[in-house]
């Protein structure tokens, strides 16, 4: 039935033809008799839910609002009449309404109506109404429903009751607070599926899983970006594939989604070092400088986060020195822009004056440098154009010292062990890994991408028999090692070289 209401916040309708865009209950019913059987699929028992219940009606609500200001006071985001469970916290609520809520080209619903199940809002006209979500469930089934998608689509279920059972386990966990994937999870997954939302194409590439063939995205949605880390390679060439300009660009991809890129820029010569058409090299800090500016230009995922960047250099680099000092310096000059009567708030002018404030910067650590620091010895600084030409000679004591202190000063570089590193690699040989996501718990190849997520073990936890559901936590670790290789499946990614060893290693990573 046509309703005329006019939701506060809506957006202009568009008609959108029934055939081409089916929504609630008439959406749900077409999907779910689309399930097929696959005798190799995966069995779904079931712990949190019970055959035939509608685990997110189930839930009990409450109407909230959230409202996100700067130190002044000014409102950045408000959103009220938000449905959301009535047990999560206040914290829990500012973050799913102000990041994880689709802010545009959603259909609406009447208040009190079942956002899963109901027709939406239309206009006079008969076109449907669109705006923001406005709950948590329509968040919740578009991820699980589309995870659930991808999962029948090739295979991953047995029977057509266990890709039921597996969408209403994880909606249990979802909405229960019991898990929850990384962010880009939130902000992409499912928006083609539940709301026909595609997008230009910005460049992305996938491997079909039907044909095992490197393919160029057509859209923005249909293959979403879930994975949150990545780490990628750049090399010394300025407007080249794979060069200093096209690394920008692929980073621009990752922060528009919400995900985060590490790169290991030691490929780039140093300041002084020749060029092939003559002349010097302005260095690597002049290049970094101008990440450094894009990434806070872009920020990551428009409204919902900052980029998340991860710098790393090795420590014989010409311009390691500039590098280990940079934000120490920055922060010396905000300092001084802050005693000037700037706002010393880190999104205030003085730290957007400033350069070195869009990354974590870290530092490739080899043994034979700490065997140096112990010995009082030397340490040379190397050309990258010619390996053997030592630009300068430091004591590693020196050089340690100046680690040290910076990170003392204002918490970078970040220090990671090279050796260690690649003497625990699971693949040493595919190539070395140089570099890691921003926060550094992916450490891998580079032109490679990890999906995360996370068990919330006080869930798990019984407070009287003072232990943990052991057989609860065995189900949820494979429902979500099954989620998340489903998303390396049906993922996007921003590179050729990406998409295609995404798909050869599917490197995942589940934790609490």
């Amino acid at each position: 039935m046509s309703r005329k209401t006019k939701t506060p916040g809506a957006t202009k309708s568009r008609r959108v033809s029934k055939s081409k865009r089916e929504v609630g209950g008439a959406k749900a019913e077409a999907r779910a008799s689309n399930s097929k059987a696959c005798p190799t699929g995966l069995a779904i028992p079931r712990i949190f839910t019970k055959k035939g219940e509608d685990v997110l009606a189930n839930v009990k609500y409450a109407r909230r609002g959230t409202k996100i200001t700067n130190p002044d006071g000014s409102i950045v985001f408000q959103m009220d009449g938000a449905e959301i469970p009535a047990d999560w916290s206040q914290l829990a609520t500012d973050i799913m309404i102000s990041k994880y809520f689709r802010k545009a080209q959603v259909p609406q619903y009447a208040e009190g109506a079942d956002p899963i199940k109901s027709e939406p809002l239309k206009d006079e006209d008969g076109n449907v109404i669109y705006g923001p979500e406005r709950s948590a469930r329509q968040v919740v089934n578009r991820l699980a429903g589309c995870w659930r998608h991808w999962g029948e689509k090739y295979g991953y279920f047995k029977t057509a009751e266990d890709a039921q059972a597996y969408y209403d386990e994880m909606s249990f966990m979802l909405i229960n607070q019991y898990a929850a994937p990384n962010s880009p999870q939130w902000f992409n997954t499912g928006l083609a599926w539940a709301y026909d939302l595609k997008g230009p194409s910005q460049g992305h590439y996938y491997v079909d899983p039907d044909t095992a063939k490197l393919t160029k995205s057509k859209d923005a949605y249909t293959h979403p970006q879930p994975h949150a880390c990545f780490i990628q390679h750049v090399s010394d060439d300025l407007v080249g594939k794979g060069g200093i300009m096209d690394l920008w660009t692929r980073e621009a991809r990752l922060f528009k989604y919400g995900s985060g890129t590490g790169t290991n820029f030691s490929k780039l010569r140093g300041s002084g070092e020749p060029l092939s058409g003559g002349g010097q090299s302005s260095g690597l800090m002049s290049f970094l400088r101008v990440g450094d500016r894009a990434a806070g230009a872009i920020k990551s995922g428009g409204t919902t986060r900052r980029a998340a960047k991860m710098v790393c250099l090795d420590l014989d680099h010409p311009d390691i020195e500039t590098f280990i000092n940079w934000k120490a310096h920055e922060e010396d000059k905000a300092k001084i822009l802050i005693d000037a009567g700037l706002p010393a708030d880190f999104n205030g002018e003085a730290y957007g004056t400033v350069s070195g404030q869009n990354s974590n910067n870290s530092v490739r650590v080899p043994s034979e440098f700490i065997d140096s620091v112990r010995g009082d010895g030397d340490w040379h600084l190397r050309w990258r154009t010619d390996r053997n030409h030592i630009s300068k000679t430091v004591k590693a004591r020196d050089l340690w010292n100046q680690i040290a202190k910076a990170a003392w000063q204002c918490a970078d570089p970040g220090v990671q062990y090279d050796t260690v590193i690649n003497d625990w690699h699971t693949c040493p040989q595919d190539g070395r890994i140089n570099a890691s996501n921003p926060c550094s718990e992916y450490m891998f190849l580079d032109d490679t991408a990890c999906n995360l997520a996370s068990l919330n073990l006080i869930k798990f936890f019984d407070k009287e028999k003072a232990e943990f559901d052991v057989p609860a936590i065995k189900h949820a670790t494979r429902l979500w090692t099954m989620t998340l290789e489903i998303s390396v499946l049906m993922a996007q990614f921003p590179s050729e070289e990406i998409a295609q060893k995404s798909y050869d290693y599917r490197t995942l990573g589940l934790g609490y």
